[in-house]
Order: structure tokens, then C-alpha cells, then sequence
């Protein structure tokens, strides 16, 4: 099962080499076949450069420049339709997301699930250096998600996760074009029926450049996409839900 990975990078040169080598040295090691695609979100700074020069030294990097529409969501779903794995990960430009959870993911997904998410929050989770007010924050909303849907899962807006093939092909349309995006993906996996894996996993503060996430300009958005996963799950009479032939 060859595993792909998507990461978004908008003015990441100082972050990307130290996140590209590690991920493909833990790939590597765990003897994954795998794909790394990186979408340059027309980044202003040597990110391209960058990319160029260590695509010319990790054989399995893809480099790859989405001139626009930009943001998250749009970089996030350029990757998600040009990967050629038959799963697919979202993780980070900053290595705030562990490789090593990554090849945990994929052990786990293995097993025959959808789906493997991961939570910084609960028991073996760890969360490292997380700014105080975002994480009051997260932890809010992570909470109203919880329980406006009915299910225990802590951390759907976290981007790191792990979907066969056949998943994200589920969800579509896409619908989110900025950091709301990580909050449609889970949201629609648990409403139209795919089975997902809960995995304890570590997040750790970016090192280098600056967090792309403004609370103030994504809270309406994080609630329009809340508001249509609720809408579907409600409403729509199971037409979206998987279509499992057993």
C-alpha cells in the first residue's frame, strides 16, 4: 500500500529541509513505499528554491507550485488531486506533526480502517510548547464539536490524519479553501460512515518562520463548515453516507 503525503508550505525555506529529510529517513527506516508532495503555496521567500534543491537529493519529493487561488485549503486540495498513493496523509511544512506518529498511522490503517486520527490531547497524546490562548481555544471548540455530533473524538481541527484512497474520494466536493479545510475532512468521514482508528500523537511548536493560522479571520469559517456537516448529518437521509458493497 503505497502511502502519499501532502504538505502545504507557504514561506516555510527556513522549516522545509529538516522536515523533509526526517519524514523521508523515518519512511525509509520503516521500509514504506511512499511519495512526498509538496505543494509551494506561492510563497513569497526561497520556498521553491528550496524544494528544488532537496527534491535533487529525497527521490521520493515531489515539488509542486499552486499559483492560485491560495490558502491552506486550496494548497491542501491541489495535493489531494494529484497524489498517486492509495492513502494519502496531511501534515505539516513546520514538523510540528512526528514521522514517527505517521508510520503508526499507516501500521494502524493497515488493520482494514478508513481512517487514523490522531489526538494531542487525551491519554499518550502530548502537545509541546502550545501557545496558551490557542489552545483554550482549541480545546472550546474541539469540545463543541464533540458534542454538537455526538462522538468522543477531541482534535478534529488538527490537519494531521491519515484516509485511504477510497475516503477522501467519499468527501468530495471539497468544499474549504483555508485552514477550515482540516475541520471538513473528519467531519465528513464520521458523518458518511467511515470507519476511523483514534491514535495518541505529538505535536511540537514550529522552530523556524511564523504559525499561518489567524484565529480571528477563521473562527465564521470553522463555523460554516460545522454548520454544513450538521446540516448533512441531519438532513440529507444518509445520500452521502459510504457506500460499503458488504
Amino acid at each position: 500500500m503505497k502511502l502519499s503525503v501532502v504538505i502545504p508550505a507557504f514561506n516555510e525555506e527556513g522549516s522545509l529541509g529538516q522536515t523533509l529529510r526526517t519524514l523521508y529517513a523515518e519512511l525509509q527506516r520503516a521500509g514504506i513505499d511512499h511519495e512526498i508532495l509538496v505543494v509551494n503555496d506561492n510563497s513569497r521567500d526561497q520556498t521553491l528554491a528550496r524544494l528544488h534543491a532537496l527534491a535533487a537529493e529525497i527521490p521520493t519529493l515531489a515539488a509542486h507550485t499552486n499559483a492560485g487561488p491560495n490558502g491552506f485549503g486550496y494548497a491542501v486540495r491541489y495535493g489531494l488531486e494529484r497524489y498517486r498513493g492509495d492513502c494519502v496523509a496531511v501534515m505539516m511544512a513546520d514538523l510540528s506533526d512526528d514521522p514517527a506518529d505517521l508510520v503508526r498511522y499507516y501500521r494502524k490503517l493497515q488493520e482494514g480502517y478508513d481512517c487514523v486520527f490522531g489526538s494531542r490531547w487525551g491519554p499518550g497524546g502530548r502537545a509541546t510548547d502550545y501557545p496558551g490562548a490557542k489552545k483554550f481555544l482549541n480545546r472550546l471548540f474541539n469540545n463543541g464539536v464533540r458534542l454538537a455530533f455526538g462522538f468522543a473524538y477531541d482534535d478534529c481541527t488538527n490537519a494531521f490524519k491519515l484516509y485511504r484512497r477510497a475516503t477522501i474520494d467519499g468527501l468530495r466536493p471539497l468544499l474549504s479553501p483555508h485552514f477550515n479545510l482540516t475541520l471538513e475532512l473528519p467531519l465528513k468521514a464520521i458523518v458518511r460512515g467511515y470507519s476511523y482508528a483514534v491514535l495518541p500523537n505529538s505535536w511540537t511548536n514550529r522552530q523556524h518562520g511564523e504559525s499561518k493560522l489567524k484565529i480571528k479571520e477563521m473562527g465564521s469559517r470553522y463555523f460554516f463548515i460545522l454548520l454544513y456537516c450538521l446540516i448533512e448529518k441531519h438532513f440529507s437521509r444518509g445520500d452521502f453516507r459510504k457506500n460499503d458493497p458488504a
